[in-house]
């Protein structure tokens, strides 16, 4: 039998890579942004109108899921893609991020993580196998494997430590998930889960060529790049990932995790990367913040009170089809709760657009023209309007 998870590349340009990624809940075209649905359900909008914009795969998180409604309870109800309606692609997190940003209520050993919820305090475990198994529970695509993420700056020493430790993780991980995938684990079983390795090191080179060498040699589906946009300078974050991603097995997906602006989309495309999550599109839309092909727009700012024209001439989002800048303005000032649903519904159909328009570059060899006019754009120093 054919495996259920698959990933082939069609176009090259460059470093950038286009491609499909086939999992148990359809095709992903690739490079691909995954909006980010932390409790199963991304803010603001619908499974109908990701549906309607053409999102083909859904991050959700881990931590939270397990701690509230739980993953016994989603695996009674039928697994994730049951409980919240969603019949695409999903990739959950490990949880780790979110137990290693608890701070002071966590503790980290070579066991795994020891925390105490933000909900109730209660104590909780994370484990690398104890990952892999929520994950199992909730039925997701593609589940990633425990790491440990540091904060930016992290001493050297610190760094290769959490490499080292991220790489033992990940061997006991690989293992758990076997078990589970051949059902020498019971009743509890991952049936066409696929399982991404990550990689770490901070802004070290040569750390993270350790940790890209012992994580494929433990052997996944794919490889993330972790522990980036955790408060490095873009520019640094790019010459990581420059020096990171051509290490990867060039037939298997390289995802980016938790990076997104407009600019960091192309510029990790243009260095290898296939898939990218950030929760900008839908928390920058609650605040007021709309993206654009002519660069950022705050609806709050007076300047569009009685301003008849759309987010954008041309969008084809159903905020632009249907409402006037002004009217959106409105409705955020009032506290609407549409405000939030309108902008989200914009933004998130900007970033799969600009992912469309990427892959259709790099099919036609126009790659380096797109990435010169987001740069135009979306360079630091342009003002926002």
């Amino acid at each position: 039998m054919a495996p259920v998870f698959t990933f082939r590349l069609t176009h090259t340009c460059g470093e950038a890579r286009r491609g499909e990624m086939v999992t148990a809940h359809g095709p992903v075209q690739t490079p691909a942004f995954m909006p980010v649905g932390t409790q199963g359900a991304v803010k603001g909008v619908l499974p109908r109108d990701l549906h309607e914009m053409g999102a083909e795969i859904l991050l959700a998180n881990t931590y939270h899921l397990s701690l509230r409604p739980g993953d016994a309870r989603i695996a009674r109800l039928g697994g994730l893609h049951a409980f919240s309606g969603w019949d695409r692609a999903v990739l959950t997190d490990s949880g780790g991020f979110q137990a290693f940003s608890l701070g002071d209520r966590r503790t980290i050993d070579e066991e795994g993580v020891r925390f105490r919820s933000h909900l109730d305090g209660s104590p909780h475990q994370l484990t690398p196998e104890g990952a892999a198994d929520i994950q199992a529970r909730l039925g997701s695509d593609i589940a990633m494997v425990l790491d440990e993420c540091l904060a930016f700056p992290a001493e050297r020493d610190h760094a290769a430590a959490s490499m080292e430790r991220t790489a033992r993780w990940a061997a006991r991980a690989r293992a758990r998930f076997l078990e589970l995938s051949s059902g020498a684990a019971g009743e509890m079983t991952n049936p066409g889960q696929a399982q991404f390795g990550i990689v770490q090191g901070g802004v070290f080179p040569d750390l993270r060529r350790v940790s890209a060498e012992a994580t494929v040699a433990v052997g996944f589906e794919a490889y993330a790049i972790g522990g980036l946009s955790v408060g490095e300078p873009a520019g640094q974050m790019y010459d990581v990932v420059a020096c990171t991603a051509p290490l990867l097995p060039a037939d298997r997906p390289r995802y980016l995790m938790g990076t997104g602006t407009p600019l960091d989309l192309v510029e990790g495309v243009a260095r290898g990367i296939d898939l990218f999550d950030c929760v900008l599109p839908t928390r920058n839309a609650r605040n007021g913040q709309l993206f654009t092909s002519s660069g950022r727009l705050n609806i709050k700012n007076a300047a569009f009170a009685d301003d008849p024209a759309p987010i954008e001439e041309g969008c084809g989002c159903y905020a632009c089809r249907h409402f006037s800048r002004a009217y959106l303005r409105h409705l955020h000032l009032a506290g609407e709760i549409g405000a939030s649903t309108l902008n989200t519904l914009h933004n998130l159909w900007f970033y799969l657009d600009t992912m469309r328009r990427i892959r259709e570059a790099l099919v036609f060899g126009s790659f380096d023209r797109l990435r010169q006019d987001v740069r135009q754009v979306y360079s630091p120093r342009v003002a926002d309007s």
